[in-house]
């Protein structure tokens, strides 16, 4: 059998070319899919780094401060979160551009863990300087109303001390009396009668102030006026009109007295009828009697 070398050779080529073709082939698509995934794991790493660095934004969003240092310090990195990821949306990504971006998101990572420690060191002194202000606040309520509570005690105290160191009297007794040529006596007749003697007794008392108290008398006709009217003497918004006038030496003992009051001759003879004889000290009434003339 004779064989052309001519055609062994073409049919050599054409089997090797096939063979070429077929591993070529086969290595393409090798290659096609090593990049497929090596694309597909980019984008899966790309979405993981928007998403961290969103959430970061959000973070800071969500963060308001009264601090200007950390405020300041938390826009920064707002910012370069925000420009991260701006450019990490624009880029077209590679392995490389990817190991940078990590890179970057690392230190945005770190710079976040300094910044937020230093947030929750301030919030906490925050918190614990709110709650010193709050017992502050609560101390200094209560020693207001300690106060407030001492102030009233002490008023009412010094009311009472004050009402009880008011001169009180008792024992009030008054008679008329028939005055002739320097001789007296009692008398219950009007007609007869020209001078009233009203007695009674200051009482002890060792809260009252020592010293001279004015005493006045004052008697009313059964036509309720004034006999032996000496005029009208004014206590700030108090006005009496008073018979006599008289300045005892009170030393806070017992102390009695007797004060006579003479009818003006023009006043005589008096009414029939009763007498009312109130005794003051200064404006405070002490006390009172009453003399019936018939």
């Amino acid at each position: 059998m004779i064989v052309n070398p001519q055609f062994f050779n073409y049919r050599l080529i054409i089997g090797s070319l096939i063979i070429a073709v077929a591993v070529l082939t086969v290595f393409s698509f090798t290659s096609y899919q090593s990049i497929s995934a090596q694309q597909q794991f980019i984008e899966q790493e790309k979405n993981l780094i928007a998403g961290e660095l969103s959430q970061m934004i959000d973070r800071y969003d969500d963060v308001s401060l009264s601090n200007n240092l950390i405020a300041s310090n938390l826009a920064l990195a707002k910012a370069k979160a925000k420009t991260t990821l701006d450019s990490l949306k624009m880029l077209r990504s590679d392995l490389s551009t990817l190991a940078n971006f990590r890179q970057q998101l690392s230190h945005l990572r770190f710079k976040n863990k300094s910044l937020f420690a230093s947030l929750d060191s301030v919030e906490q002194k925050n918190e614990e300087l709110e709650k010193e202000k709050r017992l502050a606040y609560s101390s200094l309520d209560q020693k207001n109303h300690t106060i407030s509570y001492l102030k009233n005690k002490n008023e009412n105290l010094s009311k009472v001390l004050e009402k009880g160191a008011l001169m009180t009297a008792n024992s009030f007794k008054a008679n008329g009396f028939q005055n002739i040529f320097g001789n007296r006596k009692v008398s219950t007749k009007a007609k007869q009668v020209n001078s009233f003697n009203v007695c009674f007794t200051l009482a002890e008392n060792a809260l009252t102030t020592k010293g001279l108290k004015n005493i006045y008398i004052q008697i009313l006709n059964p036509k309720n006026n004034v006999i032996a009217d000496k005029g009208v003497v004014k206590f700030g918004q108090h006005s009496l009109i008073y018979s006599q006038k008289e300045a005892v030496y009170y030393n806070n003992k017992v102390l009695e007295l007797c004060i006579d009051v003479a009818a003006e001759n023009n006043e005589q003879p008096l009414l029939e009828g009763t007498y009312n004889i109130s005794v003051f000290q200064d404006h405070r009434k002490l006390g009172n009697a009453q003399v019936d003339l018939k």
